[in-house]
């Protein structure tokens, strides 16, 4: 690679020290969250930015029959209220950061207006050598959720980036190289209206109780569609999910005064955000990406909306774990299957372990999760 190519910062060892002397530190400021408060609107716009049409989530009306009286938050609608957990990472300044996984235990449903505060601290970093862009480190992070009035833990979890070079990415990395010579996907009408019979048969379980007696080990969750993904569907999510550097006019320039990394320069010459690789397809290959792609935190709701779709309004999601395995780029389409594989009972509460995995459409592993589960007894 010589200096003509060499674009962005690289990872230095004086760097990583820095960043070490960071571990186990309470994040005493940051940039503050999308949402502050679990309001109708906010959970609204997040579940639609993931295409989940509960009622329980979206409908006042249905809400007030269940045992909660009114709409409560979806579990993954925390993303939005802590941008740490969603891949706001310090240190290494300059250095790309894909948000790779997230290990949520969640503590009891989140109410109507409820504030939400939250602490967060860097747990570890860790070395490794990837198909993608070669060196990477793996910083993770602990965020804990709080009822900002009440003070009870409403949910604790971790979540991880990989920080690549991005020069290395794109010259070296091995992982897209077939991908990225590919001819772009076009489906014809028939595919779409096979893929398209998944959305036409989603259920989602509601008021119809699922009781752990009757769940058996071995059972299949139902197939999840998501996509085909488009531009489109990415800015979907980040309106309600809130990103990470998105900002207008005045507030772009305050965030690039602060952190002059999170200003990258595009074809005009304008300093823009990181976060573009999500609709800008140049700039995601600049970055060694195959193309403009899904943002991870999405990903990981994606999975949680298969289970909640599964669980019904009885059932409470306590545990999820998603592990991002590649980019989902504009034009692929993501199946989500899942498997009970575990029933039992814990501290008198009767509980479902369930995996998943996410294929895209040529079967390439997208993701994989878990989750736990406790359900009503008869």
């Amino acid at each position: 690679m010589n200096e003509m190519t060499k674009r962005f910062p690289k990872i230095t060892p004086e760097a990583l020290d820095a960043l070490r002397e960071r571990i186990g530190v309470k994040i005493e400021s940051t940039v503050e969250p999308w949402c502050y408060e679990a309001t109708r609107d906010n959970i609204r716009h997040y579940a639609h930015g993931i295409g989940d049409d509960n009622p329980l989530w979206c409908d006042p009306s249905y809400a007030k029959g269940t045992k909660f009286g009114d709409v409560i938050a979806l579990p993954s609608f925390l993303f939005a209220t802590s941008r740490i957990i969603s891949g706001y990472v310090g240190g290494l300044p300059g250095v790309h950061a894909m948000w790779s996984g997230s290990d949520w235990h969640w503590k009891k449903p989140v109410a109507r207006n409820t504030e939400v505060a939250t602490e967060a601290y860097l747990k570890d970093l860790v070395e490794h050598d990837t198909r993608f862009a070669g060196r990477a480190i793996q910083q993770i992070y602990h965020v804990d959720f709080y009822d900002a009035k009440t003070g009870d833990m409403l949910a604790e979890a971790e979540s991880w980036c990989f920080r690549t070079d991005r020069d290395n990415a794109r010259e070296k990395g091995t992982k897209y190289t077939e991908v990225k010579a590919r001819e772009p996907r076009v489906y014809t009408q028939e595919e779409l209206d096979a893929y398209n019979e998944h959305y036409a048969n989603e259920t989602v379980r509601g008021a119809e109780t699922r009781y752990w007696d009757d769940v058996r080990e071995g059972e299949d969750l139902p197939t999840m569609l998501k996509g085909p993904m488009t531009v489109t569907g990415f800015i979907a999510y980040a309106q309600g999910w809130g990103g990470l550097y998105i900002r207008a006019n005045k507030l772009a320039w305050q965030l690039q005064q602060k952190h002059p990394s999170a200003g990258i320069k595009n074809r005009f010459g304008i300093p823009d955000c990181p976060e573009r690789v999500h609709w800008e397809e140049e700039f995601a290959l600049m970055v060694g990406a195959p193309g403009a792609y899904d943002y991870g935190p999405e990903r990981a709701s994606w999975l949680t909306h298969h289970v909640t779709n599964w669980m019904g309004d009885d059932g409470f999601l306590k545990r999820a774990k998603c592990q991002v395995r590649r980019h989902n780029p504009e034009g692929d389409i993501i199946l989500i299957d899942g498997q009970v594989t575990r029933k039992f009972v814990e501290d008198g509460r009767h509980l479902v372990e369930i995996s998943q995995r996410a294929v895209q459409q040529d079967g390439e592993l997208s993701a994989i999760g878990s989750a736990i589960v406790e359900l009503p007894k008869r």
